[in-house]
């Protein structure tokens, strides 16, 4: 591994979470529109539809941006993922057209797409294997940062200034990660290539394939919550929107310490696979036990319970991540990354309409149980743990 300074190390990792956060805003934090949406009539079903959208560019773009990444670099991605992501969040702000605006929250996905793959890999070329894990889990709090951020602020934009308003969040956080970017990333060197190191690592081996897998049905309960508690705290528990907003910001910035210990947690017993699979039956145990006193109407006990599952519900992301780009190699690690999050944000963008129908017809618990369901079905999918 060529040598940089641990400072210039740690900045790029900053930088990395920084326009990573911007795209979570921009992913994961336009469903706390949904409040807005629904005021102004739309149906619960419709509102999810649009919400979807950001999700919906993003997974048709993640693997392209994979292949642009493994060919051209880290950089490059970056700065031109973020600038577009500022593009379409700025415009989206400034029409007034329903279908433009749906189609600016489209392209918005596309340029946060960049950043999931590209961010990781400078993360896995600059820091060793034994510092790797907790990098890994500081770069994948951008994730839960980003839907604390949306949670605190989007709903107060929308309310107060509209809902186009609202996208000027992230934009504005991805104007100026273009800029850092350009400023400040060095891509890391690749090994001397090998015909051996060009070898399609998903052929003759599962492992990825399983681990993509387990990371598809582990999302299902972080999708769940974070689309859905927000609502369920304003309509079955009565909080207001301000509170209801502040609490699910509180439960994304434990949530981004949870990945942080797992990360470093990975790092101590060397295998990112071991701490995978008692994530996930960690995670059949919260969302089963909250579904069940959301049910019961123990409101004392399901909010704490919500709280929980929020953080045990985002902790596998950086174990799995890192694991792929690892097993990948550096000259496919892109795509793998790629083929992951377009997995995981393919579910994502189907748990607003999906859930959203379920919870019309049945309520709240019904969808905290299919989380469960889901997480159960994961765990005996992660492939054996191997120490290193």
């Amino acid at each position: 591994m060529t040598r940089i300074r641990d400072g210039r190390r740690w900045s790029m990792l900053a930088l990395g979470v920084f326009a990573q956060t911007a795209s979570s805003i921009f992913i994961h934090g336009t469903p706390f529109l949904l409040p807005a949406l629904t005021a102004r009539g739309d149906s619960l079903v419709a509102a999810g539809g649009l919400v979807a959208l950001p999700t919906v560019g993003l997974v048709c773009t993640l693997i392209a941006w994979g292949y642009v990444v493994d060919r051209i670099g880290e950089r490059v991605v970056l700065v031109a993922g973020t600038a577009l992501m500022f593009v379409a969040g700025v415009a989206a702000a400034v029409v007034d057209d329903p279908v433009a605006f749906g189609a600016l929250l489209f392209l918005g996905g596309v340029g946060a797409a960049s950043s999931n793959g590209a961010s990781g890999r400078v993360i896995v070329g600059w820091f060793p294997p034994d510092r790797r894990g907790l990098a890994m889990g500081i770069r994948q709090t951008a994730q839960p940062l980003g839907v604390g951020i949306g949670a605190l602020t989007i709903p107060w934009v929308a309310m107060h200034h509209g809902i186009p308003a609202a996208l000027l969040v992230p934009a504005l956080m991805a104007g100026l990660a273009a800029i850092g970017c350009l400023v400040g990333i060095i891509d890391p060197p690749r090994p001397p290539t090998k015909a051996a190191d060009r070898a399609n690592p998903y052929r003759g081996d599962s492992t990825l394939w399983r681990i993509h897998a387990v990371s598809i049905l582990l999302v299902v309960p972080q999708a769940a919550l974070w689309t859905f508690a927000l609502l369920w705290l304003h309509r079955d528990l009565g909080w207001s929107l301000p509170a209801a907003g502040l609490l699910m910001t509180v439960t994304q910035f434990l949530g981004a310490a949870g990945r942080i210990g797992a990360g470093a947690w990975s790092d101590r017993v060397g295998s990112r696979l071991g701490p995978l699979r008692q994530v996930a039956v960690a995670a059949v145990i919260a969302m089963a036990a909250l579904s069940l006193t959301a049910w019961t109407g123990w409101w004392w006990l399901a909010v704490p319970l919500m709280i929980a599952a929020s953080v045990i519900s985002v902790s596998d992301n950086g174990l799995a991540f890192t694991a792929v780009a690892e097993i990948a190699g550096p000259f496919w690690s892109g795509r793998g990354l790629g083929v992951q999050n377009t997995g995981q944000n393919l579910a994502i963008a189907a748990v607003p309409p999906v859930f959203g129908a379920v919870i019309t017809v049945t309520g709240f618990p019904v969808v905290y149980a299919i989380a469960a369901v889901a997480a159960a079905a994961a765990i005996p999918l992660v492939p054996v743990a191997k120490r290193k």
